[in-house]
């Protein structure tokens, strides 16, 4: 059995904290006289806060001075930690628990890759921060999915190899970057969303163990899978 590396996105894999960026997004736009959409929020998607602001702006014709933008940045992080603040591990999704310490316990290399800047205090909140062997977040990062440098340094972090590594992402641009990267991406949602992933699922309660085994033996990997399951 070969080690893998298993690298995780967290807003939308292991918590849904995208309902808490969708209400501080639609604070933000109401304050600068625009409505947001849900539609809108899931094309902000495991992008980064900046660059989610420029794509606000754009979609409301809106342009701001740079203090202006970095007041509203700090603002919107406001307002999502105050959201985020009562978290408990009651908001982690369906089987996420059960995949990390199945993995673990098959000493394989975990570890987190995510855009989020409060990656951190949310995986302590929800008392995960124990089961990554490495975490790469917007902190460690200079540059957005679906550029690979975040999954590319959580490979180089847990001394993995990037063509035996496993993605799991709910968004187009973290599939797409896992792709870039030449890993095994496997979506998390919906397929119409994600069909450029190697395998896309509803959910970890859709994953079974033998096909993470497979993964491992490596019956499945990047190279032998060329559609979308």
């Amino acid at each position: 059995m070969t080690k893998k590396g298993f690298i995780f996105d967290l807003d939308g894999v292991i918590v849904d904290t995208a309902k808490y960026h969708f209400l501080a997004w639609k604070k933000l736009a109401k304050r600068i006289g625009m409505d947001f959409s849900e539609t809108q929020n899931e094309q902000l998607k495991g992008v980064s806060r900046k660059r989610s602001l420029e794509k606000i702006l754009a979609w409301g014709n809106k342009t701001l001075s740079e203090a202006e933008f970095n007041q509203l940045m700090s603002a919107k992080n406001d307002d999502y930690l105050s959201y985020i603040e009562k978290m408990d591990d009651s908001e982690v999704l369906p089987d996420i628990a059960k995949t990390l310490d199945f993995l673990i316990g098959k000493g394989q290399a975990v570890a987190l890759g995510s855009a989020s800047k409060n990656a951190v205090p949310i995986l302590k909140k929800v008392h995960l921060l124990d089961k990554f062997e490495a975490i790469v977040d917007g902190n460690d990062v200079s540059k957005a999915k679906p550029d690979p440098e975040v999954f590319l340094n959580a490979s180089e972090l847990l001394k993995v190899k990037p063509e035996d590594c496993i993605v799991f992402e709910d968004s187009v641009a973290g599939v797409q970057a896992a792709n870039i990267a030449k890993m095994l991406s496997i979506g998390i949602g919906d397929k119409k969303n994600l069909h450029e992933a190697d395998y896309v699922f509803k959910d970890f309660t859709e994953i079974s163990e033998d096909f993470l085994n497979d993964i491992m033996s490596n019956k499945i990997n990047k190279s032998s899978n060329t559609t979308v399951k």
